[in-house]
């Protein structure tokens, strides 16, 4: 089953069969919604909106440890990430779609791991390469067949929120190599591997980030808006895709 994890902008799956809408008793607490299950062409799918119904849970507030356990106790084997963020690299405009291959973590703070402690030894995972080669294949092959042009491969930075960052911050993390910025990539892709679930993303970027492009001054909302409306339908398009593989 491929679980699908919506970000702004993607809070439901229009062309979702729903059969069921199920409330997961999670051990790691709520998770941001109840988890819709049914079927996009020959893919059996569950959805859960990570922001929760309405977009009420900010970035640093999602519990990513329920959601992930979520998706997997519904007999989620696979995963493909939705989110919204901003441009810095110079190809990363507002409206393109990037499958990114690298991440760097600027959170603090957030419960980030399965490990608290309890378990009889500690387990590492390797996380030399956080997106899974095969599931990142799957979005690419998919954009390919829908005619969809996609950046494959940048480096994802994921910063706390859910404010968004000063122009310094966006130089520093463009001297860092990161080549787009949001606040929904950590922990997220390090929990679906502890539970070695394959996950990768499809991301939109919905902005440039400050002091870039026309975010030199302020970041325009409004814009923003507007910018998702138009390429999340695109994204739509590439997930409808991926499920008739």
């Amino acid at each position: 089953m491929l679980g699908i994890i919506g970000g702004s902008g993607l809070t439901e799956l229009a062309n979702l069969d729903v059969a069921r809408r199920e409330v997961v008793r999670s051990a790691w607490g709520e998770a941001s919604g109840p988890v819709s299950v049914g079927r996009i062409r020959n893919q059996d799918i569950a959805f859960l909106p990570r922001h929760g119904h309405g977009h009420t849970i900010p970035p640093h507030r999602v519990n990513y440890r329920a959601n992930i356990d979520a998706l997997r106790s519904v007999g989620v084997t696979w995963i493909v990430s939705v989110a919204s963020v901003g441009g810095i690299g110079g190809a990363m405009a507002p409206g393109v779609l990037v499958v990114p291959d690298q991440i760097i973590d600027y959170t603090w703070g957030r419960e980030s791991s399965y490990q608290n402690g309890t378990q009889e030894k500690v387990i590492h995972i390797d996380f030399t390469h956080p997106y899974d080669s095969g599931v990142r294949s799957a979005i690419l092959t998919a954009a390919a067949a829908q005619g969809e042009p996609v950046i494959d491969g940048a480096v994802y930075a994921t910063t706390q929120g859910p404010r968004l960052e000063t122009a310094a911050e966006i130089i520093r993390l463009e001297r860092d190599g990161a080549d787009i910025v949001g606040m929904t990539g950590m922990p997220e892709a390090a929990l679906a591997r502890e539970l070695e679930i394959p996950y990768a993303a499809l991301c939109v970027v919905a902005n440039w980030a400050a002091g870039k492009g026309n975010s030199a001054h302020a970041v325009n909302f409004d814009h923003i808006e507007a910018v998702l409306q138009q390429a999340m339908s695109r994204a739509r398009h590439i997930i409808e895709q991926v499920c008739s593989a």
